[in-house]
């Protein structure tokens, strides 16, 4: 029997295939964590024993009758709490969609399912993916398990903790400012927010269909790498989705990064980094390098400006799919919510339709001057030490926007722009909580930027540090 706290997703994988275990024992000791952990964490709203084990069984019967295995046959994750699945509740973290049920299975998930994954729960989320803390008034908040008086991002909260708990070996998430890449780097573990367009997002709860991103949460690359192999490629039902060829991410993790050159910003990303973040990353670039990869600077052309101009997209959007209920049911939203939502009915349509004409523009002198420079661009995914929940409590209050702002700052400007960008842990600050280094990459360049994370985990294997809460 494998545990759980030290295998991976791929090892846990290749142990099943072989018959050293039955998925039925893994998924067993999965749900037995998160019975134990989840009352301190509270990342899953809902731990689905039954459905899970009966997936489990029915996993070992195929496997035992000699029927063909998906790359995921038998593997426990677990799913933030808005991708459709007509069987169980998707309550989006909200009030409103209690007990909602959608009407066909998120194209992700049936994509992970077909491929073998066995589905433990609904994870927590911040109210309908808006909020990067964790904090949830309806179902309570998400608890880093480095340390629970401090947030575990958000908005796929649940998504980064279940990870770093050992209790899911991967998960969905989505990230439309960056809910993928901030959770990730609060709790310690790599998540990608590919291209835009490169995941469906068919049977995802929609915030921002200009921006929204669905994507992976695991402990490793090539976790990652296989997770993005199984949910990406085009979907008909989805006429945002690319139809590019999808690659096989998992083959070129080992390319190695000898003569990469790693773009590092002089403008705006590393502007009021928290010292003890910038030691961290400085210890992580220098770890590059000594691996043959080369530093180079370059400026991000108005990098300063590309957060307002997603929030207009973002928000006009977001009050777009929530009109009715602002005007019928406000008083079930959180103060927070509720107050970032109704911003976008002030917005000008002006505005808005100047902010996405504006994108193809600015993405367009991005890839030439930066991606013409280097090969991937690095920054912090968070450039502040994660922060408790206590000081980030803020609901609807005048100090809302700049907590979020601080939060977002790093990642939030790659949503609008559509560039893939992956978090990939880097260490630990002095209290305890981890760091992150973001890769950016142009578009459809998720297969160079797992091969840096990987080739950064082979220097530096952060990712096999166990967290306190375990």
């Amino acid at each position: 029997m494998i545990d759980p706290q030290h295998a991976t997703l791929v090892e846990a994988a290749a142990a099943l295939a072989r018959g050293e275990l039955s998925s039925e024992a893994l998924t067993q000791a999965c749900l037995e964590r998160a019975h134990r952990l989840n009352p301190a964490l509270n990342c899953f709203l809902r731990i689905e024993d039954e459905a899970a084990l009966a997936a489990a069984r029915r996993a070992d019967a195929a496997r035992a009758a000699g029927h063909p295995l998906g790359v995921l046959h038998g593997v426990p994750i677990a799913v933030k709490d808005m991708f459709y699945d007509p069987a169980r509740e998707t309550s989006s973290g909200s009030e409103i969609r209690r007990g909602f049920h959608g009407p066909a299975t998120a194209t992700a998930l049936a994509r992970l399912k077909a491929a073998g994954a066995i589905v433990l729960g609904a994870l927590n989320m911040t109210e309908f993916a808006l909020g990067p803390t964790g904090h949830n008034p309806f179902y309570g908040a998400c608890h880093n398990p480095w340390n629970p008086d401090h947030i575990a991002g958000g908005s796929s909260s649940g998504s980064g903790a279940a990870v770093a708990a050992r209790i899911a070996f991967g998960t969905l998430g989505s990230d439309t400012g960056g809910s993928i890449r901030l959770p990730a780097a609060a709790n310690g573990i790599l998540g990608i927010k590919p291209t835009y367009g490169r995941v469906p997002r068919t049977g995802a709860m929609p915030l921002s269909w200009s921006i929204d991103h669905v994507g992976p949460l695991a402990r490793t690359a090539a976790d990652l790498a296989r997770l993005l192999g199984v949910i990406a490629g085009h979907d008909p039902a989805d006429p945002t989705s690319s139809r590019r060829a999808v690659p096989d991410y998992e083959s070129q993790l080992g390319a190695g990064i000898r003569g990469l050159r790693l773009g590092v910003p002089q403008n705006f990303f590393f502007d009021d980094l928290e010292p003890a973040v910038g030691t961290v990353l400085e210890a992580a670039l220098a770890a590059l390098e000594s691996a043959g990869a080369q530093r180079l600077a370059v400026n991000v052309p108005g990098a300063q400006h590309l957060t307002e101009l997603g929030r207009t997209v973002v928000y006009t959007e977001a009050a777009a799919l929530h009109g009715h209920w602002l005007r019928t049911r406000p008083e079930d939203y959180s103060p927070q919510v509720r107050a970032r939502v109704a911003t976008g009915v002030a917005i000008p349509a002006a505005a808005y339709a100047e902010a996405l004409q504006l994108r193809a523009l600015v993405l367009r002198r991005v890839c030439d001057e930066v991606f013409g420079a280097c090969d991937v661009l690095v920054t912090p995914s968070l450039s502040i030490e994660v922060p408790t929940l206590a000081a980030t409590d803020v609901g609807g209050s005048a100090s809302m926007w700049s907590t979020i702002g601080r939060l977002l700052k790093c990642v939030a400007p790659f949503n609008y722009l559509g560039l893939p960008a992956l978090s990939v842990p880097v260490g630990f600050t002095a209290n305890g909580l981890p760091a992150a280094l973001q890769l950016v990459g142009r578009p459809f360049a998720e297969a160079t930027l797992l091969g840096v994370a990987a080739a950064y985990q082979r220097l530096a294997p952060w990712h096999e540090c166990l967290p306190p809460v375990h």
